[in-house]
């Protein structure tokens, strides 16, 4: 046993740190937040580094220092607090919130592919929305094959794309501040001064903080590698307190050298998608390069949209199923390989992730839905982020009963009002931000992403209302449904969403009334024939 504990390959905290700073920051991120409040978000990143990640990495490292033994991360941590049913069902939402994320990041290795072997954004307006969709749902099909057959390759694919999407940040915002300097002090955005960095805090800046904590939240996604940790107590909040420096860097310098490069009062319509090359290849010719910092981007962009993709899909389904008891989670789900691989997990990722690529379709082009999913994710992902918040008040409620070597605020009543406060304000984010972003107001658009935010919400989290059904009819009949059964039902349910998107791309003006009464009678068919007990033939 000793010889075997000896020859156990630990994950280093440097190593944590990268892999946790793939999923939760990137220039793209701050690129984002950079369209949405302008010069602004530099005041926004500062207050949301010592009122929202800082205080959000702590509390993540005290969870995950007492439930260190638990293989589910954040689901671990609810059920330690709250029993079976609630962990099986923030493991779900998780789950769940992260589909988009997976979507927008196999979305983002095409357009880094297309830059990295094309230099221009030209290639795009030769792809069809049919096209995009078919390449990015490949992009699953290849991760899934490399995750595999290649052992180690998330570790050795966020070490390489975590360190090299760092380093060529450190990178942009020294030449940046070294071209400011060359040109004299020349911005793009003017004029520029202190009220330039004041955000009006009015309705539609409470409408983007969401996006704001999306791309600060996920540090919690690599929970379930604390158990693969030397010293997991001490490490991990070790690794998030890295973390929180190295995001503290990237935003706010970021959000700054951004605004040398980019009038923020006048944005191309397509900075979310293509910025983070634009400002690369204006750095290369600034300082005589030509393209070639454009080339060296997009290669790493590459590798860490392609690390990010790799833990997504293995993380999040891992933490979906290796920590819910077989009481809730239907049993072809917990199916595994030999390798220990969650297979039909993996499926039901790619096959709601295809679900999600199929509502954004009917939109104008590309870039719209690249933006559409980016809102999508900023409605989702902090949501979710709740459930950290609610386990860590549950925890210091009763903090005799979760001791930890780490603790976040010695106080267990100024802890508590710590995690009440980030709960209320990401609730509230959560909320505001179901509006679409990037489209004229109440223009057919708008009301189509509105409707499609919607049903990707009601879809993703409602389907883990009903699998504790299907388990528990598992239980009683052997089987949940005949042959029978799940033909009919996925035929009413694929041809249920086909007919909502479709109405949804119309402007028929009650289209809003019938796709609620389609889909209600749809769900309302699909119960009646699901409550029959399953008769093989």
């Amino acid at each position: 046993m000793d010889d075997l504990i000896k020859d156990k390959k630990y994950i280093s905290w440097p190593t944590l740190t990268l892999m946790a700073f793939v999923t939760v920051i990137g220039l793209d991120d701050i690129m984002y937040n950079f369209q949405n409040q302008g010069m602004t978000v530099m005041t926004s990143w500062v207050l949301m580094l010592f009122l929202y990640v800082i205080p959000y990495a702590l509390m993540v490292g005290q969870l995950g220092s007492i439930f260190n033994k638990g293989g589910g991360g954040l689901s671990s941590w609810v059920r330690g607090t709250d029993g079976e049913f609630l962990g099986y069902f923030t493991a779900w939402t998780y789950w769940a919130a992260s589909i988009p994320y997976v979507v927008d990041s196999a979305n983002e290795i095409i357009v880094d592919v297309g830059w990295a072997f094309t230099g221009s954004e030209k290639f795009q307006d030769n792809i069809s929305n049919a096209q995009f969709t078919l390449l990015t749902f490949l992009m699953f099909i290849i991760f899934i094959f490399i995750e595999r057959k290649f052992a180690n390759s998330m570790e050795v694919l966020s070490t390489i794309g975590g360190a090299m999407m760092f380093i060529m940040t450190m990178l942009f915002v020294f030449l940046a501040f070294v071209g400011l300097a060359k040109s004299g002090g020349h911005m793009a955005t003017q004029p520029f001064t202190w009220k330039t960095m004041i955000p009006k805090f009015d309705l539609k800046y409470w409408t983007t903080v969401g996006m704001l904590i999306y791309a600060v939240n996920g540090s919690e996604l690599v929970a379930p590698y604390v158990t693969r940790m030397k010293k997991p107590k001490t490490d991990f909040p070790k690794a998030m307190i890295a973390l929180a420096i190295m995001t503290a860097f990237l935003t706010i310098f970021g959000s700054f050298a951004l605004g040398i490069y980019f009038d923020a009062y006048h944005m191309p319509n397509d900075l979310k998608m293509n910025g983070s090359y634009y400002v690369f290849e204006a750095v290369g010719q600034q300082f005589g390069m030509g393209h070639t910092l454009l080339y060296v981007y997009a290669w790493t962009s590459v590798f860490y949209n392609a690390a990010l993709l790799a833990v997504l899909l293995d993380a999040m389904t891992r933490m979906l199923i290796s920590d819910t008891g077989d009481k809730y989670m239907p049993e072809f789900l917990r199916k595994t390989t030999k390798d220990g691989l969650p297979i039909n997990g993996y499926i039901l990722t790619v096959s709601l992730s295809a679900f999600i690529m199929l509502l954004g379709v009917f939109l104008p082009d590309m870039n719209d839905i690249f933006n559409w999913l980016l809102n999508l994710n900023g409605i989702i992902s902090p949501g979710v982020t709740c459930w950290i918040f609610y386990s860590f008040m549950r925890v210091r409620k009763d903090s005799q009963k979760y001791p930890s070597e780490y603790v976040y605020i010695k106080n267990d009543k100024l802890a508590y009002l710590a995690g009440l406060a980030l709960l209320v304000v990401t609730a509230v984010a959560t909320i505001l931000g179901i509006a679409p972003q990037d489209v004229k107001q109440f223009s057919d658009i708008w009301w189509y992403e509105l409707i499609i935010n919607i049903i990707a919400v009601v879809v993703l989290i409602g389907l883990g209302t009903i699998l504790p059904g299907i388990r528990r009819r598992e239980v009683e009949y052997g089987i949940a449904f005949s042959k029978k059964q799940w033909i009919i039902m996925l035929a009413l349910i694929i041809g249920s969403i086909v007919l909502d998107v479709y109405l949804g791309g119309t402007k028929l003006a009650l289209r809003g009334l019938y796709i609620f009464i389609e889909a209600c009678l749809a769900l309302l068919i699909c119960w009646v024939v699901g409550r029959k007990k399953p008769i093989e033939n």
